[in-house]
């Protein structure tokens, strides 16, 4: 990266602002040691919440729930969210969150358990809006799930999709990058979808279910 691309990183990771809500999750994710989403891919999720006009969406990976506010604050207000984690801290958490922004608990679902035994039980074609961050290893497993569960025009969103900036390098060849390869054909090749990769963050892979 150029000095003059990385100046330009920094400044629309900087150019979307959060409030003391934010921070505060910000902060939980900290203490339990939880990546969050960074503003810039924040900003983005409450774009594409926004402007898919979402009224049901799933995350996998509820960290703290930093990422989770962020969709919230683009869906409408009748819009259904459910976040899937194994740890219960980490729902306990985002659930702290949610009710500091002042969400109605009628709107969002926490689901304990592993994603890939949750998500087959979520009905067909019912969200509009998929959002992974959670293990790179079993990525292209949740993907699957997520095609599975979007409506025609609904959006899938993979998080740290460049691992690092390792997948574009061929050298390295740990198993998370080479799995995160694996993701990025799949997605391509997927004659369901039209998708393309956003270098916001660590990369996003937003891909969108063909009517």
């Amino acid at each position: 990266m150029t000095s003059d691309k990385s100046t330009s990183w920094s400044y629309t990771e900087a150019f979307a602002s959060e409030d003391i809500v934010m921070d505060r999750a910000r902060e939980r994710s900290y203490e339990l040691g939880v990546t969050a989403v960074s503003a810039g891919v924040g900003a983005v999720l409450t774009v594409l919440a926004a402007s898919s006009k979402a009224h049901a969406a799933v995350e996998v990976g509820s960290g703290a729930g930093v990422s989770g506010l962020c969709i919230l604050r683009g869906l409408a207000s009748h819009a259904v969210f459910t976040t899937i984690d194994r740890d219960v801290e980490h729902l306990k958490a985002a659930r702290e969150a949610f009710a500091e922004a002042g969400l109605l608990t009628s709107r969002v679902r926490t689901i304990p358990g592993r994603a890939a035994a949750v998500l087959p039980r979520l009905t067909d074609g019912a969200y509009d809006l998929v959002f992974i961050d959670a293990d790179k290893p079993n990525a292209l497993l949740y993907a699957e799930q997520g095609i599975r569960l979007l409506r025609p025009g609904g959006l899938l969103v993979v998080n740290d999709a460049l691992d690092r900036d390792r997948v574009s390098n061929p050298a390295h060849r740990e198993p998370t990058t080479v799995r995160l390869r694996e993701l990025h054909r799949a997605l391509r090749s997927d004659e369901r979808l039209t998708a393309a990769i956003l270098p916001t963050g660590d990369g996003l892979i937003v891909a969108a279910r063909r009517a």
